[in-house]
Formats: C-alpha cells, sequence, structure tokens
C-alpha cells in the first residue's frame, strides 16, 4: 500500500515504463515469498521480540536504498537493465522485511498471549491494521507533496528505526516468559471454537485443503487490492477520475474495513470462520463489477463497499484461521508459508493489471481476470467442511 504511491515518481526518475516497475516489483515480491517460510522459522526459535525489531531495522535500511535508488541507477548512465535491478532490490527488501517477516512476527506474537477472547482482541488490532492499510496512501502522498519523494522515504525509514527501539523496550514473546497464564488464566478450560486445534507442523497442515483453501483466499485479497493500489492513480484516470479522488478513496475504504472488522471480530469468537470466508470471495465479485463501473458514482461505492467489507474481514481471517486450525506450536512456520501465498498473490495483482493495459488498452482484461479467479475458491469455500 506504502510503496504504491511512489509509482510514479519511481517511474520518473528510473526511467522506467510503468510494466518495468511492475515487473520489478513481482520479481523482488516472489523472491521474497520464497523466504517467508524460512523466516517463519527464525519466529519459532527467536520470538516475535527480537524478529520484530531487527524486521523494523532492516526495513528502514531498505528504505533508505530505495530512497537513492536514482542516484545508484545513474552509476551506469542511464542502463534501464541496471535501473531495474536496483529497484528489483529495493522492492525485494521492503516485501520480505516488511510485508513479510515484519507483519508476521507482530500477528502472531499477539494471537499467543489470547484465547478465549482472541477474535474480539484481533478486531481491536484491526483497526490499526485497516487505518493503516486504508490511510497509507493518503498520509504518504501528503509527506511527498511536503518533503518530495525521497524525503517521504527518509521520514519513513526514521519510523521504522524508532519502532525497532520500541519493540524491544515493550514486546514480550508469550506469556509465559512473564510467568503468567494466556488470558491471564480467567477462563476455563473448556475446548471450544475459539480454542487452539492440535498443533501440527508446517508438513501436515499443508496436507489438508482447509489450509489451501485460506491460503488462496488471502493470496487473492492481497492480488486484487495491491493491483488496484500500485496502479491507482491511473485507474481512475481511465474511468474520468483525478489523482486526488484516486486517493481520496482510500478514507472511506478505511471507514467499511474498519465498522465490517469491528463486527466480524466480536462474531468470531462464537462462530465458525467459515461464512466470513463465503463473504470475503463474494465480496470480490461485488468489488470487481464496481471496478468496472468506476466511471459512476454507483460502481464507485460498490468497489468501496465491497473492497472495503473483504478487506475487514481478510482481516479477521488472516489473524484466527491458521492458530484456530493448526495450533500456536509450529505457527510461525504454517504462517510463514500463508506470508508467501499472499505476497506471491500481492506480486502478481501489479504486473497483471499493467499487463492487461498493454495487451487490452484497458485495465477491464485484468479486472474480468480476477473475477475468473475467485469463481473456484468460492466453490470451493461452499464444499469444504470446516471444523472451526
Amino acid at each position: 500500500m506504502g510503496m504504491a504511491v511512489f509509482t510514479d515518481s519511481l517511474i520518473d526518475v528510473l526511467g522506467l515504463t510503468r510494466t518495468q516497475l511492475s515487473m520489478a516489483y513481482l520479481l523482488g515480491t516472489v523472491s521474497s515469498a520464497l523466504m517467508l517460510t524460512r523466516a517463519g522459522r527464525w519466529y519459532d526459535r527467536f520470538g516475535g521480540r527480537i524478529m520484530i525489531a531487527a524486521a523494523s531495522l532492516a526495513l528502514a535500511a531498505m528504505l533508505l536504498f530505495i530512497s537513492v535508488s536514482d542516484h545508484l541507477a545513474g552509476l551506469m548512465r542511464g542502463n534501464s537493465l541496471f535501473a531495474f535491478i536496483v529497484i528489483l532490490l529495493g522492492y525485494f527488501g521492503v516485501r520480505f522485511f516488511g510485508q513479510g517477516v515484519l507483519t508476521n512476527a507482530s500477528r502472531n506474537t499477539l494471537l499467543v498471549w489470547f484465547e478465549k477472547r482472541r477474535g474480539l482482541v484481533t478486531g481491536a488490532r484491526g483497526i490499526f491494521v485497516s487505518l493503516g492499510f486504508s490511510l497509507a496512501p493518503i498520509f504518504l502522498a501528503w509527506q511527498i507533496s511536503l518533503f518530495g519523494w525521497r524525503g517521504a522515504l527518509w521520514w519513513l525509514a526514521v519510523y521504522c528505526a524508532t519502532f525497532a527501539v520500541v519493540a524491544l523496550i515493550f514486546i514480550r514473546d508469550n506469556p509465559a516468559s512473564c510467568g503468567v497464564l494466556i488470558d491471564g488464566g480467567a477462563h476455563d478450560q473448556a475446548r471450544s471454537l475459539t480454542a487452539t486445534g492440535p498443533d501440527m507442523t508446517l508438513a501436515q497442515a499443508r496436507r489438508t485443503p482447509v489450509f489451501w483453501l485460506y491460503s488462496l483466499g488471502l493470496a487473492m485479497q492481497s492480488l486484487f487490492i495491491t493491483g488496484i493500489t500500485f496502479h491507482v492513480v491511473s485507474i481512475f484516470a481511465e474511468a474520468g477520475r483525478d489523482a486526488q479522488e484516486a486517493f481520496a478513496f482510500f478514507l472511506p475504504l478505511a471507514i467499511v474495513a474498519t465498522a465490517v472488522n469491528l463486527v466480524a471480530a466480536w462474531l468470531a469468537d462464537h462462530s465458525g470462520l467459515k461464512p466470513f470466508m463465503l463473504i470475503m470471495l463474494s465480496c470480490f465479485a461485488v468489488s470487481g463489477a464496481g471496478l468496472l463501473n468506476l466511471q459512476d458514482d454507483w460502481g464507485y461505492w460498490l468497489l468501496v463497499a465491497g473492497l472495503g467489507t473483504a478487506g475487514g474481514l481478510w482481516s479477521v481471517i488472516s489473524n484466527l484461521a491458521f492458530i484456530r486450525h493448526f495450533g500456536a506450536l509450529h505457527l510461525g512456520e504454517v504462517t510463514g508459508l500463508v506470508s508467501a501465498t499472499m505476497v506471491l498473490g500481492s506480486a502478481i495483482g501489479p504486473a497483471l493489471f499493467s499487463v492487461g493495459l498493454d495487451w487490452s488498452g484497458s485495465y477491464a482484461a485484468a479486472q474480468w481476470m480476477c473475477i475468473a479467479l475467485v469463481a473456484p475458491l468460492l466453490i470451493a469455500a461452499i464444499i469444504i467442511p470446516q471444523s472451526r
């Protein structure tokens, strides 16, 4: 969400085409996805406190690297291949350390502290996640207007480095590390829908259809939202809307996503997750219809409603599905592969939209492709039985 705001600036200073930049994003992100399962094992070994602090510092370093990417590319006197490699490395770094390691470690660290009210807790966390994701483009566009694209990246690096210090001071890996019990020991031990399932290794988890249903469903959300966000100014321009409208779109999106997240998180403490998955996948089709008719006001608001609802449910599902079905013992390794599939989806999204534009002269082809990809997932979600 954050790097998308820098797309047009990077195209200008690096001398790359939109498709070349999208392909650099694709390859950098796919490369990072290949390492996320191993990073999940690091989480299981070192804990969230160390991983969050280290990932924050590494993310700050990669943001600084991207901020001088044009100077590095200039060392080869405008060689487009070298510029492509430089920004590919930058995208790899921010995707691996930020959207991959930092996101996964933060989510897992919170989950192991709660069980009975895990849904409500993740809903509270989801407020910050939904608002952060949805408002990031607005905030960063404002930062760019004040400091330029390079200065905005420098400030982001400062925020990340500061957070590394905060993480070391305040984060603790689990209740046992502080001599307390999960949920403070304040509930009985009766098993319920909210309790964790039997502890499974990654090898065991990935042999279950439930694992792939949730992994691919969440990856589809990443593909769709990243494809739209990466090219949001261009997509809105095709519909006859300006850049200001494109960035303002994220505000109502944040409101819808946050509201849905809070309601769904509260309900999740009392129900299984299958209905949420069905609604989330259905909302992709709704979003696609809105995107295809973005030039009309009803299409705009259909996109807001569909994408916002899907985003709010995505937050709940991504937090709860895997610890419920596969337990907490190997959670880092399991969610490492899940994160890899989501990051892979987010890599494909921008390239799919860009290639669709080159091939057909419009973003409509990519939008129809996304709708078509949702259909088999929706059928699978209906058919596959789920216990939690």
